[in-house]
């Protein structure tokens, strides 16, 4: 039997307020990250995620205030990640209620810190995110795919999407997986609250290359964008927002949707 998909809502956090943009700008208040999680909990997403979308670039730890009260509003596994750079840091979160932590620029400035976390807490606590725009200034990059748009390579992100890399994120995903990443998150900017579906390429192009689960996020906008990452991205889970705080798509429709296409999800 295959394993079940996973339906995973989001809660981008800035100071306090769960907000929503499209292509990481724009962003508008949603709600509060407790009263959100609640309602998630209970109507039966399988897991959670919050991050701390300023952390990084403010330079400053996560605010553990608001991770602790929805870790207490909640009984599904949590994912916590925002300005998290080393074990301490982790520890206070995992502390504070997280059952995994997530790394993005910290991971890239020091690789290093993912072997760390894998070693202290194992490396099914650690997810490592991606945030993925698409580069169509093709040089000697190693991983070149062609799209309809014409050839692209994937560059990561950093600082919240401000800060371009230079580096692939194909070769980066199945680097960080031998160094312990025991899961990605793989964030499409240039999908990111559009509501016209997933980055099916990118996720398949990681999908098809690392042996850990891999989280597509960036771009749901109905329910069928879901099922199309999973059949045609070969994602593990998908991660959406704006469907789920808005009420447009609450958890139990999505997965009534994937059932009644042979979608295995969880009850």
């Amino acid at each position: 039997m295959p394993l079940a998909k996973r339906i995973v809502p989001c809660l981008d956090v800035d100071h306090g307020k769960v907000v929503k943009g499209i292509n990481f700008l724009q962003l508008k208040h949603a709600g509060d990250p407790v009263e959100l999680a609640k309602r998630y909990n209970d109507q039966g997403a399988d897991e959670l995620v919050f991050l701390d979308i300023t952390a990084s670039n403010e330079k400053r730890e996560i605010m553990r205030q608001y991770v602790e009260g929805v870790a207490k509003a909640i009984s599904i596994p949590f994912t916590v990640g925002g300005g998290i750079r080393t074990v301490s840091d982790a520890r206070n979160v995992l502390c504070s209620g997280a059952d995994k932590v997530s790394v993005n620029t910290a991971a890239i400035e020091n690789p290093q810190v993912i072997t760390e976390l894998a070693d202290v807490f194992g490396r099914q606590c650690v997810v490592v995110a991606v945030d993925v725009k698409r580069n169509y200034n093709v040089a000697d990059e190693k991983f070149i795919f062609d799209t309809l748009e014409g050839k692209v390579w994937f560059e990561v992100n950093t600082f919240g999407g401000r800060k371009p890399t230079g580096i692939d994120a194909v070769s980066w995903t199945m680097h960080a997986e031998k160094l312990g990443a025991g899961e990605f998150l793989v964030t499409s900017m240039d999908c990111d609250g559009t509501k016209n579906g997933y980055d099916i390429e990118l996720t398949r192009a990681i999908s098809e290359r690392v042996n850990v689960p891999v989280i597509a996020s960036g771009g749901a906008g109905v329910p069928k964008h879901l099922y199309d990452v999973f059949i045609e991205g070969k994602a593990d889970a998908a991660l959406a927002a704006s469907i789920f705080h808005y009420n447009q798509y609450p958890v139990p429709i999505v997965k009534d949707y994937l059932r009644k296409m042979g979608v295995t999800v969880r009850q």
